[in-house]
């Protein structure tokens, strides 16, 4: 199975180091008023995680994006 590449964009405070470790695939980058994370994340599931576990920490969301080349192969039989 092949993880999808996301970038998220929050603002409103820091990234707390104890989600970092957590969703371990994921590298920050600050810049004047947001804070963006891009990296692997195996699926929707992760995805929701980390916005749930972005959101507690009282960040507010900017924007997801799925990056280019990271879409899913089906396996083989063509469903999903």
């Amino acid at each position: 199975m092949q993880s999808l590449k996301y970038e998220i964009k929050v603002s409103g405070g820091v990234v707390p180091e104890s989600l970092l470790e957590q969703f371990e695939g994921m590298r920050l980058s600050t810049g004047p008023a947001e804070i963006t994370l891009h990296g692997d994340l195996a699926d929707q599931a992760a995805l929701y995680g980390l916005l749930r576990a972005l959101r507690s920490s009282g960040l507010v969301l900017v924007d997801v994006r799925r990056l280019p080349g990271s879409e899913r192969i089906p396996p083989q039989g063509g469903r999903d």
